[in-house]
């Protein structure tokens, strides 16, 4: 019976570590997730930023995309060794908090940066597009919620993380950029701001290593504008 008795009760199994993501697994998920997206975005610029409807119908077409995709994502990732259980956030009323904060940074950093270098003069694509929004709440607290981890967790919980052996600049830099590529429809402005505000979460992600308080400020941040 000895030979079955570990030498160490006390000592915690450590969860093996995530695999790093290859240049191509990496742009296999960027195109899988965001790649409709971006191609929308691109659409919209060369159109002229067309003005789009923030209506129920459109954010339940976004709600279904993810809930499509986001699964299909996931099983592709734990086919090549990743932990879904770590891929994902867990919820805390603490990390809520941290969100609420980090939410009211990333507004404020993005405030600066746009009174600071864009042209406040013209009106913006996002800027019309909220005029003309309509959704009820129900689908904005619903979309808000899909799109915060769905967004989150491919950008940061797999991207930005998988890509840190390359460096943290270099992971970083990947995860704004691909942000502010799905983002171009809302003009100038618009990206320049979500630049800022991708840049303040995706470097409290790289401190902390914690992602539901990211989560959660994205959520506020699809909710409290339509307020």
């Amino acid at each position: 019976m000895s030979a079955f008795i570990d030498p160490h009760p006390t000592r915690m199994k450590q969860p093996s570590p995530q695999p790093t993501a290859t240049p191509l697994e990496a742009l296999g998920i960027v195109t899988l997730c965001f790649g409709w997206f971006i191609i929308g975005s691109l659409w919209s610029v060369s159109a002229g930023f067309r003005d789009a409807a923030f209506d129920d119908a459109s954010l339940f077409g976004i709600m279904a995309f993810e809930l499509f995709v986001g699964p299909i994502a996931l099983l592709i990732l734990r086919s090549r060794g990743y932990s879904v259980r770590d891929l994902l956030p867990v919820p805390s009323l603490k990390g809520c908090g941290v969100g609420a904060l980090l939410y009211l940074v990333a507004v404020l950093a993005s405030l600066v940066a746009v009174s600071l270098l864009a042209d406040g003069a013209a009106t913006q694509p996002i800027e019309r597009m909220m005029q003309t929004a309509r959704p009820s709440m129900a689908m904005v607290l619903a979309l808000s919620v899909v799109n915060g981890l769905y967004e989150e967790v491919f950008l940061l919980g797999y991207l930005q993380k998988g890509l840190r052996h390359h460096g943290a600049s270099f992971a970083l830099g990947v995860s704004v950029l691909v942000r502010v590529l799905y983002h171009l429809y809302q003009g100038p402005n618009g990206a320049l701001s979500l630049a800022v505000v991708g840049i303040v979460f995706g470097v409290f992600y790289l401190r902390t290593g914690w992602l539901w308080p990211v989560v959660f400020a994205h959520m506020l941040a699809d909710t409290l504008p339509f307020l």
